[in-house]
């Protein structure tokens, strides 16, 4: 269900559980038309989320923004009609290239045997989407270089990073939801040295937000941000 965070926003939490890699969702709650930030990891997710929004009495979202481009932040979207979806101009020739992969379960396995790397992520991906029969992925109507503001007053700043190079983060209402931004590339492209990226993180409590919220943790307060830190 949703928990109210701060303000007009609301998250729909991660899984714990890391081999699902079912990272958690927000809603910035508006009768302009909500923000939905990131679609869930498969459509049975984003019904699930969608469900949740219902129950909660929070106006429909308008618009979907995808922190970046992963499979697990991006593959519910086809479960939201009515919505802008929004990214990073960069997220675009990925999530192209993206689509045209024959998904499936038999696709997921043969890749897994050729580079076994790649087991955490596609065995999950597996679980996430049982059905493949009207499974797409979705490439966004609208993109921005390095800030946009919606009609809502929801900014979203292109940051970049180590975890993925389309990685924007989301302000409102003194919260700022980060997606996976500092985090390490993923497993299967990590190097030893490789770590989450500290200065990102210096830079983003330098900012003074009220709360933080990566896509993969509890949500944090600045007091224990920067305790953490």
């Amino acid at each position: 269900m949703l928990e109210h965070l701060a303000g007009r926003v609301w998250i729909y939490p991660h899984d714990p559980d890391p081999d699902a890699i079912r990272p958690s969702v927000a809603v910035i709650a508006d009768n302009d038309g909500s923000v939905l930030v990131d679609a869930g990891n498969s459509p049975e997710h984003a019904r699930a989320i969608q469900t949740a929004i219902e129950t909660a009495g929070l106006p429909a979202p308008k618009w979907l923004v995808y922190t970046h481009h992963h499979w697990d932040h991006t593959w519910g979207a086809s479960a939201w009609d009515d919505v802008t979806v929004i990214a990073h101009e960069s997220a675009v020739p990925i999530l192209t290239s993206e689509a045209q992969r024959p998904w499936g379960h038999r696709y997921l396995h043969d890749q897994v045997e050729a580079n076994p790397k790649l087991g955490p992520s596609f065995r999950a991906r597996a679980l996430a989407v049982p059905d493949w029969s009207d499974f797409r992925i979705v490439i966004p109507d609208q993109t921005f270089d390095d800030t946009l503001t919606l009609p809502t007053d929801v900014v979203l700043r292109h940051v970049g990073g180590k975890h993925a190079a389309d990685s924007l983060i989301v302000v409102a209402d003194g919260v700022a939801l980060l997606g996976d931004a500092f985090y390490p590339p993923p497993y299967h492209l990590r190097t030893p040295d490789d770590t989450i990226d500290y200065a990102m993180v210096k830079q983003l409590l330098s900012e003074q937000h009220d709360w933080y919220v990566d896509a993969h943790s509890a949500p944090r307060s600045r007091s224990a941000a920067l305790a953490g830190s």
